[in-house]
């Protein structure tokens, strides 16, 4: 189950890794993904997020330069590889559940949820239809209809606050490293002061966390019967399951940790007038 959350929010720098990685055993499980349409996604979402950046620490537009910097960052071919170098690590010694996992969304209910969760990802990216769905959900929880149990247990099986809460910790962490590596911070901050600043932050990501998460679930699956939801809550406690949602967490963790300390990095140089 992949969240948004692993986003702005998220994630643990890695060693550099090949971009030219193809993906091994879980080839077939991206495919049944849609895992292209997914990086396609991600990057607009991360090229939307540099815009948010540039606002917030630049007096000035970072202009064309920024753009670019941006860009190169969320390149597609860099998101896919580690990605799929992480994933393929993780479900390494654990082929049984990677077959129980890819054959669960090659066949439906499966493979319509992925396309179901694509859409609303995509949609939830335009501001009023994500304040659209933020109302709905508060007027299905008005209502106390039976779906909002039913996603209180997804959400439940797949672990998606507390894991998004501290990965958008990690990430956040990573970015405050970059930027302090290219001299945007204060040479004097120290790790621990970082640290604490993450931690006075930790209730505000948790409410932004359930903020995102449910009103997106509940717009991916409004078309879902009850029924075909609770077979994407069963097929999630299962060992498969919950061996896939680790390591997804992971790797897409690890991909958040990367793209944030670099984009620490770059605006750390923008501020200082150095090349990005």
């Amino acid at each position: 189950m992949l969240t948004r959350l692993a986003l702005p929010l998220l994630l643990l720098i890695l060693a550099a890794l090949p971009v030219a990685a193809e993906p091994r055993l879980v080839g077939p499980l991206l495919a049944a993904q849609d895992f292209d349409r997914l990086i396609a996604i991600m990057r607009q979402e991360g090229i939307d997020h540099g815009h948010e950046l540039e606002a917030e620490f630049f007096a000035d537009p970072g202009g064309a330069r920024w753009r670019a910097a941006v860009e190169t960052i969320h390149d597609p071919a860099r998101m896919k590889a580690i990605v799929t170098e992480v994933l393929d690590r993780e479900m390494t010694g654990h082929e049984a559940d990677l077959a129980a996992a890819t054959a669960f969304f090659t066949a439906d209910p499966g493979r319509r949820i992925v396309a179901l969760e694509l859409s609303a990802r995509e949609a939830l990216m335009d501001d009023a239809t994500r304040e659209a769905a933020e109302l709905a959900f508060e007027e299905m929880q008005a209502g106390g209809t039976p779906r909002v149990m039913l996603l209180d247990r997804f959400v439940e099986a797949n672990d998606l606050i507390d894991s998004n809460v501290s990965d958008a910790m990690n990430s956040n962490l990573a970015f405050y490293r970059g930027l302090l590596a290219a001299g945007g911070l204060d040479p004097g901050v120290a790790e621990r002061d970082m640290l604490s600043d993450l931690w006075a932050q930790e209730q505000q990501i948790r409410d932004e966390a359930v903020v995102w998460v449910y009103p997106y679930l509940a717009m991916a699956y409004d078309t879902l019967t009850d029924a075909e939801l609770r077979a994407y809550i069963d097929f999630s406690q299962t060992p498969a399951g919950q061996r896939l949602n680790r390591a997804q967490f992971a790797a897409f963790g690890a991909l958040f940790a990367v793209l944030s300390h670099d984009l620490g990095l770059a605006v750390g140089k923008q501020l200082q007038g150095q090349d990005i």
